[in-house]
């Protein structure tokens, strides 16, 4: 008794809980993946063998074609191919699927046909009468149609495709595998990437020798429809005709549409399958889905569009064709070549904005702190009032660094080499209007400016009188005025000579640069002068260096010419006037001399005046043999050793003579001897540094010369 109560209560032991526990242990096998695919595969197996009703038919053949868009879905938007490698065993689970209900539509077909067209149920029905017009015919034509696409174009160009990408990709797997060492012994990946990278190598070799087989089951499957289509004809016929004694017209167009349209619910979902295979094995090489990649390159081309557009038209055009739907596709490509170039721009910043947002900002890092004992060749602090010169230059001025870019390449034109690039920054410590130049991080210059007002200056000195502020020119420390820039034309009337606030510091910055060119030459700077040359005098070139001299001594020779502002330009003259003095002494001077004799045309028109001759002040006989007797030592270390209060003397007489002519607005050269110039130099560009010392070799003979007095 105490058991038939227990019963209906579902205690552990009773007979209640059996149908409970057995949904509760179907859902955990339902659960698990690799029961569910054994079960499935089981089920198609059991339709092979026994009959379904119509109902489970409808069910599975509307399951097939779900499961055939599905997947032409997931091929369509997934990245690459070996994001879906499990298609090959894909491919033969619905092949296998659509020949179990192949075979299942076929008993039903055979068994009840003779009925009417709903034997084989409802899908099958539909598919007949909708795609066959209710003409029989149709539905064979349209059927074999399917058939020849699927079979010959699109299974046989899938199959071509998976063995060429598969033979192709087991070619270059012995270079892939080699690219992949040598980037993990470069050290460009870690070991863990280098074994992802061959792990994908093995993926995509075995994927594609998959795909190489798995075409082999949608052409099977083909294959296999024709035959079932054809035994399900001829067998309908003869069992409705014989068995059921059906009219010989009847069995036919009866068996004959149930059969069409049992082969086209078959072959829709089979030429899906299909399209899906060649769209996966013809994405080889490609990354992205389906349509970015396909849209991305079709619309890269506008030109295409514009061409396209103006085709249909002129088609439209064309006697007896349809105008509307050939002006219509004319208008739309026209639209998409309009368009499209705005939209790819669009699209590139949005990117470019999208990549901008989600960089996360950088850590700020320390310094090195071998950055401090970098050293600016050239530097040029401004105060914060100037920095407008740089941003927005008032107007009617030019920009500070154009000016600059203008002055390296008037240099190089000029002197002959290229000075180092000049470094410009704001420094707080100045005053607002001030400006510091500075060579290898020393002063070097200094000035103080009206960025807003323009500096007026009188090249016949005399005084100025319009309104302003009184100052003094920075480069030359000439008397100037600033005034406002409605005064221009007024100071250009009168003959003023008008800068504006850049013009006056690039002037500055020229001649603070023209003074230290000797230091700016650098070891790396001479080398490179030599390495630029051209072709036809890298042989010059082999021929002095180093046999001859070291580029060191050339540097220094090239150093001495600068620090007179001799231009360097004509190098392969220098080369071979130096290897003409190396024949006779080693002695960077002596070598500088003859350089400087070999330069005598290039000398002597640097100090040609407007007039078209050299003016020449001379040094005396007395004074010649004065330095010529207090020059001691031989060779290398030939010195002057003048006494004090000659030199004094000395000083004040060239002061004197060249103050003179100066005020009568000329600046002539000082001549000398050869043997004494250099001596005679080292003395007078103390005192004038902008004073030119010539010695007779450097007086070109077709050089015309004017003495204008003696020392």
């Amino acid at each position: 008794m105490a058991l038939t109560e227990r019963r209906p209560t579902g205690g552990e032991g009773g007979g209640g809980a059996f149908p409970a526990d057995l949904i509760n242990a179907a859902q955990k096998m339902l659960r698990r993946g690799d029961i569910a695919l054994a079960l499935g595969v089981v089920t198609i197996i059991v339709v092979l063998i026994l009959p379904m009703p119509t109902w489970l038919l409808d069910i599975s053949l509307a399951l097939s074609v779900t499961v055939a868009v599905l997947i032409l879905m997931v091929v369509l938007f997934m990245e690459r191919p070996l994001d879906f490698s499990s298609y090959p065993t894909v491919l033969l689970i619905t092949t296998l699927l659509r020949l179990a209900l192949n075979l299942a539509s076929t008993r039903l077909i055979l068994s009840h046909g003779h009925e009417g067209t709903d034997a084989a149920g409802d899908v099958i029905q539909a598919f007949a009468s909708f795609v066959m017009g209710g003409d029989f015919v149709i539905g064979v034509i349209v059927f074999a149609i399917l058939t020849l696409v699927n079979f010959k174009v699109i299974t046989a160009g899938s199959g071509r495709i998976a063995e060429v990408a598969a033979r192709f990709t087991l070619d270059a797997m012995p270079g892939k595998q080699m690219a992949i060492d040598a980037d993990l012994s470069a050290g460009m990946i870690d070991e863990a990437t280098a074994r992802k990278r061959r792990k994908d190598l093995e993926d995509e070799s075995a994927f594609f020798g998959s795909m190489d087989g798995a075409s082999k089951f949608v052409k099977g499957d083909a294959v296999a429809g024709l035959i079932i289509t054809f035994i399900n004809v001829i067998g309908g016929i003869i069992i409705g005709s014989l068995r059921h004694g059906m009219p010989l017209s009847a069995a036919a167009e009866t068996f004959t549409r149930l059969t069409i349209g049992d082969g086209l619910v078959s072959q829709i979902p089979a030429l899906i399958i299909s399209i899906s295979a060649g769209l996966l094995v013809s994405k080889a090489g490609i990354s992205g889905s389906a349509d970015k990649v396909m849209f991305a390159q079709l619309g890269g081309y506008p030109s295409a569009f514009g061409l396209s557009s103006v085709l249909l038209a002129a088609m439209g055009l064309l006697p007896g064709m349809p105008m509307v739907p050939f002006f219509a596709l004319a208008g739309l490509m026209g639209a998409a070549a309009y368009y499209t170039p705005r939209w790819k721009k669009k699209a590139a910043e949005d990117a470019v904005a999208a990549e901008e947002a989600e960089k996360p900002a950088a850590p700020v890092a320390d310094e090195p702190i071998s950055t401090a004992l970098a050293i600016d060749l050239i530097r040029l602090e401004l105060g914060y009032g100037l920095l407008v010169l740089i941003n927005a230059p008032p107007p009617g001025t030019h920009r500070l660094t154009d000016q600059i870019r203008g002055l390296r390449r008037q240099i190089a034109s000029e002197v002959g080499f290229v000075m180092p690039a000049v470094r410009i920054q704001d420094n707080l410590q100045l005053g607002p209007n001030t400006y510091v130049i500075r060579i290898k991080e020393i002063e070097s210059g200094r000035g103080d400016i009206r960025p807003n007002m323009l500096l007026v200056m009188d090249p016949r000195g005399e005084a100025m009188s319009l309104p302003g502020e009184q100052t003094t020119e920075p480069t030359f420390g000439l008397p100037a005025i600033w005034v406002e820039p409605s005064y221009r034309e007024e100071a250009l009337f009168r003959g003023y000579t008008v800068v504006d606030p850049s013009t006056v510091i690039t002037t500055h910055l020229t001649e603070v640069i023209k003074d230290n060119m000797p230091e700016l030459l650098s070891f790396t700077e001479t080398q490179k002068l030599l390495d630029e040359l051209d072709r036809e005098h890298q042989k010059l070139v082999a021929d002095v260096i180093p046999t001859q001299i070291t580029v060191g001594g050339l540097q220094r020779v090239l150093q001495n010419l600068l620090g007179e502002r001799v231009s360097v330009r004509d190098l392969p003259t220098v080369l071979e006037g130096v290897s003409e003095a190396c024949t006779q002494t080693r002695n960077i001077n002596q070598i500088t001399e003859h350089v400087r004799a070999r330069l005598a045309r290039q000398i002597s028109d640097a100090n040609t005046n407007e007039m078209g001759f050299i003016p020449l002040i001379t040094l005396s006989p007395e004074w010649e043999q004065a330095f010529a007797e207090s020059l001691i030592g031989d060779g290398d270390d030939r010195q002057l050793a003048m006494a004090p209060s000659q030199l004094q003397e000395f000083i004040t007489t060239v002061r004197q003579v060249f103050e003179r002519h100066a005020m009568m607005g000329e600046a002539p050269a000082l001549l000398t001897s050869p043997g004494i110039r250099p001596f005679v130099r080292s003395i007078v560009e103390r005192f004038r540094p902008s004073t030119t010392v010539m010695s007779q070799n450097e007086i070109h003979p077709k050089a015309k010369i004017k003495t204008l007095g003696q020392i």
